[in-house]
């Protein structure tokens, strides 16, 4: 851990990775928050899935900046659009679909830190900044990473996305 001081990032900075489907950010990380926090910025394509799984030693919030999104957490079925806010606790199951024809922004919030060392190691530093090309991910090492980093994946999502409880 590194003493935490004021820092500032414009909107074009950042360590950009293509990982998990998405063009993630970081703004914040263990090293700069002092293990408190990671912070990215997430640009995810339209269809984009996260399945099921559950981390046990973070919580995640996500405040949707632009697109549409449904999150699946717990037992509730979450649509969000820009302005919602989701919080995810740990040791709670969720994952997520992009919906609609746009791609979702969102800002994460992930406490404690570490989560960055799941996103650098699953993805790769990105070329652009724009999604990725659609690609199966390496669930070798998705398994794998996912055990470092104490995530346990569950498999899909549920087909039906207005099967559970609904909010809006």
């Amino acid at each position: 851990m590194t003493l935490k001081e004021p820092y500032m990032l414009a909107a074009d900075q950042g360590d950009a990775y293509w990982s998990l489907g998405g063009l993630l950010v970081l703004k914040a990380t263990g090293e700069q928050t002092g293990g408190e926090c990671t912070v990215f910025d997430a640009l995810v394509a339209p269809g984009a899935i996260a399945p099921f799984h559950i981390h046990q030693r973070e919580d995640e919030a996500w405040y949707v900046l632009e697109g549409s999104i449904t999150y699946y957490c717990g037992d509730q079925t979450i649509h969000a659009g820009p302005g919602s806010f989701v919080y995810g606790p740990r040791g709670v199951r969720h994952g997520f679909r992009v919906t609609g024809d746009r791609p979702v922004r969102a800002l994460t919030v992930v406490t404690p830190a570490g989560f960055e060392g799941f996103i650098a190691e699953m993805g790769r530093p990105a070329p652009a900044m724009t999604p990725p090309p659609p690609e199966p991910p390496d669930m070798e090492k998705m398994f794998r990473l996912a055990k470092k980093y104490e995530i346990e994946l569950l498999g899909p999502l549920p087909d039906d996305v207005g099967a559970e409880r609904e909010h809006a």
